[in-house]
């Protein structure tokens, strides 16, 4: 079989770099450039990217090879229905390696067309490190690898005001891209570059904070046959995601008329501040998906999407969602609800088995972050316990004794949380294990027995009943 090259018609087309992307990763691939793709086709952006591989190992030399060509394939469910697409990415110029080639990495800095910076270096990577000096071929990290180009810009077109570039991070940490602003500008004092150059950042180059939303699953090796069947060429970068796209991006007028991502058919926002997005993604996605976990291991589902499609559970997350959590939100009702019918169908996408088990880790700060604030705000409101998260709180707790009918439950944590809570469960009774668990201002960061009124002899007596009936029926028996 044919390794994929652009020898057909219909590739041969090559855009002007436009695009310089920190990293070559499945999700980047996935998201950033397909959004590129379908503005060049949909919108006549026209925009090639240089991909910089910011590790030392890296796909780009595989990416050469294909000429920076790859398939996407798309799974997911939109309103109950199976959605399956494929798509050849064709917006890609070339990959560079700067460990192995330098001076083509800095080359980029001058290319006339050059107008936007994205990356994903991960988390990890929008960090300040002491070691990187303005010497370095290259430099360590993400930001000082940036602080480089900008400046090598900035010489090479005399500080023009009009050569700045707009840069989008979509490195999952809250305010990415003022913080990435924050380390350049370190990284400038640092090194001594000069108050004109720290002017031309701060005044001509623009940093965006931005939220993503896409599972992709990646390298599709459990189904290679599958995918290689829908295929009449060799590809080592195919990547598989799911169907749903959501980016949002702060930013006003003068982003899209750099940018026309309003023309890619997708669910793309530029808002005025993404915290609310943020907020709702935490709230509803991952509160949802955390708040499931320990009552449905208990009960003795193994995937998301059993937990979705079973009546009792699936009912149980539906209900969290719709009755206790969106009532604490401040977004449009509408829209609120339109997003979680869209989370549902993510949760039952029948294309990625999302095990329990997997997502099970640090149960504890992940409930302390997602789903905590919408039972205390939802009580601040109602004056009442929301009674489906607190059955969950309990589930979480009744989780963390690691046992359950006879058979290990999947604890992932900390040793210190884990020793508190087999502590905890040495006392035996329901009633002494809520006392010790939501008083410890540890894992809360609060006494919740004291800043939540009733929380402590409810959570108590949902122990009780799931322990002497079961997760479904004793849920059924509180809230007859």
């Amino acid at each position: 079989m044919e390794r994929l090259n652009r020898n057909s018609p219909e590739l041969e087309k090559r855009f002007p770099v436009k695009i310089v992307q920190f990293g070559e990763g499945n999700f980047l691939r996935a998201f950033v450039d397909y959004v590129i793709d379908r503005l060049n086709t949909e919108a006549g952006f026209d925009a090639g990217v240089a991909v910089v591989q910011p590790l030392s190992n890296g796909l780009v030399s595989v990416l050469n090879e294909q000429q920076g060509l790859y398939t996407l394939f798309m799974k997911g469910v939109q309103q109950g229905r199976e959605i399956q697409e494929k798509r050849l990415i064709s917006c890609i110029e070339r990959g560079i390696d700067p460990y192995s080639d330098f001076d083509a990495y800095m080359g980029l800095a001058e290319e006339e067309s050059l107008g936007f910076v994205i990356s994903n270096t991960t988390e990890a990577g929008i960090a300040f490190d002491d070691r990187d000096t303005p010497d370095m071929k290259p430099p360590g990290s993400f930001p000082a690898k940036l602080t480089a180009l900008l400046y090598r810009r900035f010489r090479h077109f005399d500080g023009d005001p009009s050569r700045g570039l707009t840069i989008i991070p979509c490195e999952l940490i809250d305010h990415n891209g003022d913080e990435l602003k924050r380390i350049v500008l370190r990284y400038v004092r640092l090194w001594d570059l000069g108050e004109d150059f720290r002017d031309w950042i701060t005044n001509h180059n623009s940093f965006h904070n931005t939220l993503v939303d896409r599972i992709v699953p990646g390298y599709p090796k459990d189904q290679l046959e599958e995918y290689r069947s829908q295929l009449d060429y060799e590809d080592k970068l195919m990547v598989s995601a799911e169907s749903f796209l959501l980016w949002v991006i702060e930013g006003d007028k003068k982003l899209t008329e750099k940018i026309p991502l309003h023309k890619a058919g997708l669910d793309i926002k530029v808002v005025d501040s993404i915290q609310p997005y943020r907020t709702r993604k935490v709230r509803i996605l991952n509160g949802a998906h955390t708040a499931m976990v320990p009552f449905s291991l208990l009960y003795g589902n193994e995937t998301v999407k059993e937990t979705i499609d079973d009546p009792f559970t699936g009912k149980l997350v539906r209900d969290i969602i719709f009755e206790e959590i969106i009532p604490t939100l401040d977004m449009d009702e509408k829209e609120l609800k339109d997003f979680a019918e869209q989370v549902l169908d993510r949760f039952r996408n029948p294309f990625i088995k999302h095990y329990l088990s997997s997502i099970a880790l640090n149960s504890v700060s992940k409930f302390r972050v997602r789903v905590l604030p919408s039972l205390k705000e939802y009580y601040s409101r109602q004056r009442e316990l929301p009674r489906r998260l607190v059955f969950a709180l309990a589930a979480l707790i009744r989780f963390y004794k690691e046992e359950w009918q006879g058979r290990s439950l999947p604890v992932k944590d900390g040793s210190e949380e884990m020793e508190t809570f087999r502590t905890a469960w040495l006392s035996g009774s329901p009633a002494g294990v809520a006392e010790s668990i939501l008083g410890n201002t540890g894992l809360w960061g609060e006494n919740l027995s004291d800043t939540i009124p009733g929380l402590e002899q409810a959570v108590t007596t949902a122990l009780e009943q799931i322990e002497e009936n079961g997760v479904e029926q004793g849920f059924k028996k509180l809230n007859r």
